[in-house]
């Protein structure tokens, strides 16, 4: 078996730490990168370009900023609530956390979070070895609604709407998140008046 076949094909990003227990010492990770195999994105991961799934830049943020969690437009683009296409990946951290490198592409914006906010309604979507961590439904709502100003009142309108007419949507979660948010009475009010 040679070293290129001990990376999978269906894992697009992969960590040092990965490679080393597969077996991959610095100098042979350093010689698939020379072959083409991997391409260094920073200190810490790599990308598999024989990858043969479905690409997401969020895999690419999950390498950039591992203890990120994607929010705002792109959570509400992977709930199908808007048309609108960002032009960057929206990644929220811990307002202490350090980021060191950012990519050129895709583009990330980052929002620090208080650590109260950070923590609420995390999931980790996992497609085979491929993974990434974004808010729930309403949680990505609530934050919406709080951080309308810089979204846009006309986004925030459609996205609270197209959310709205979904089968699967939970209200109770949806208030209790805006009240332990510190937006209850706001999202209350737009609810009066779109429900």
């Amino acid at each position: 078996m040679t070293d290129s076949n001990i990376i999978a094909n269906d894992q697009m990003i992969i960590s040092i730490e990965e490679l080393k227990e597969n077996g991959l010492t610095l100098y042979k990770v350093n010689q698939l990168v020379d072959q083409g195999v991997l391409r260094k994105l920073n200190k810490k991961f790599y990308e598999n370009t024989g990858y043969q799934g479905e690409e997401s830049d969020f895999y690419y943020a999950c390498a950039y900023v591992p203890t990120g969690v994607v929010c705002l437009m792109s959570a509400a683009v992977y709930y199908n609530l808007t048309t609108y296409r960002p032009g960057a990946v929206d990644v929220a951290i811990g307002r202490k956390a350090k980021v060191s490198t950012l990519p050129d592409w895709p583009e990330v914006n980052l929002y620090y979070y208080t650590d109260e906010r950070f923590e609420l309604g995390i999931e980790t979507i996992a497609d085979g070895k491929n993974h990434f961590r974004i808010y729930d439904i309403e949680k990505t709502i609530v934050d919406i609604v709080f951080y309308r100003e810089k979204v846009g009142i006309e986004e925030m309108k459609e996205i609270l709407i197209n959310y709205l007419r979904r089968k699967d949507r939970n209200l109770n979660w949806l208030v209790r998140y805006a009240e332990l948010m510190k937006c209850g009475d706001i999202m209350k009010n737009y609810l009066e008046v779109l429900v």
